[in-house]
């Protein structure tokens, strides 16, 4: 649709150029075209509707297939290396919600025990949780401030309870928020449907921000879900973007696929991948 005319914005509807008097807006779903107001925009649907979707179907293929500079989780704010992904080598402060690598926390507690001093949070100095319960405490203060990760934290000790409906309330509070693991963890229970129904569409879109965000896992299941769709290439991309994020069994999977030599994954493709996931898990030891 072409909404710009002698250099002059216009409706794509109506055909009004902008002025003092009409104030023009994007299209709320594509962000493609122009319109006076919401009418105008509903009678030109019929005409917009298809190239509309395709819009906006490309547009979130152009975000979610472009490699992330490193995964979601960020890197260490202590020694600046990028942190592993799955979490299990990451301490978390419950005090201030700040997570750093188990490396440099070994060092913190290395350099306490020799100065003889009290264990203290590197970053808010609060005293560190002794207990589970004291943990708790200080996630759950966390929460009551909006704090996306301490709520992620208070939805994930909920599901170990299999308490899923504050779990969900949790979680959806904590995405709303950006947090990716949040969406991940959400992508999970729409798909098993613990505390909401079974939903494939919220299943896919909680992974597809996620796998934006830098989430391996995330990407990986959409691979998944795309091989048994029949979307082997969609498939493919995915895989190799969770590889190179230093993701194992997307690894594995592109060994495999390569090895049938069906043609999905080509060999500079692989290498490339390869390589990148060597020096990704290079990058996560501290």
């Amino acid at each position: 649709y072409d909404c710009l005319k002698m250099g002059v914005w216009c409706c794509a509807s109506f055909g009004a150029a902008e002025s003092d008097a009409i104030t023009l807006t994007t299209c709320d779903a594509c962000d493609f075209v122009l319109y006076c107001d919401e009418a105008c925009q509903e009678l030109h649907k019929p005409e917009h509707g298809s190239a509309c979707s395709r819009r906006k179907a490309a547009e979130l293929d152009k975000k979610l297939f472009q490699l992330p500079e490193s995964n979601h989780m960020g890197d260490c704010p202590i020694c600046l290396l990028p942190m592993p992904y799955d979490g299990k080598t990451c301490s978390l402060f419950p005090c201030c919600s700040k997570t750093i690598c188990n490396g440099c926390d070994y060092a913190i507690e290395i350099s306490e025990t020799e100065r003889g001093t009290e264990n203290l949070c590197p970053f808010c100095r609060h005293p560190v949780a002794a207990t589970i319960e004291e943990a708790k405490r200080d996630i759950k203060k966390r929460a009551e401030t909006n704090d996306p990760i301490a709520m992620r934290e208070m939805g994930l000790c909920l599901i170990s309870e299999e308490n899923y409906d504050g779990a969900f309330e949790y979680l959806s509070k904590a995405a709303e928020l950006d947090d990716a693991e949040a969406h991940y963890r959400l992508a999970d229970m729409y798909q098993n449907g613990h505390g909401v129904e079974k939903d494939e569409q919220m299943e896919a879109y909680h992974l597809e921000v996620a796998a934006i965000a830098g989430h391996p896992k995330a990407r990986h299941n959409l691979a998944c879900i795309e091989g048994n769709n029949g979307r082997q290439k969609r498939a493919m991309k995915h895989l190799l973007i969770s590889a190179s994020l230093g993701d194992d069994l997307s690894l594995e999977e592109l060994k495999i696929e390569y090895a049938t030599g069906r043609g999905y994954v080509s060999k500079e493709d692989f290498a490339s991948a390869l390589r990148a996931h060597q020096a990704a898990v290079a990058a996560m030891k501290s």
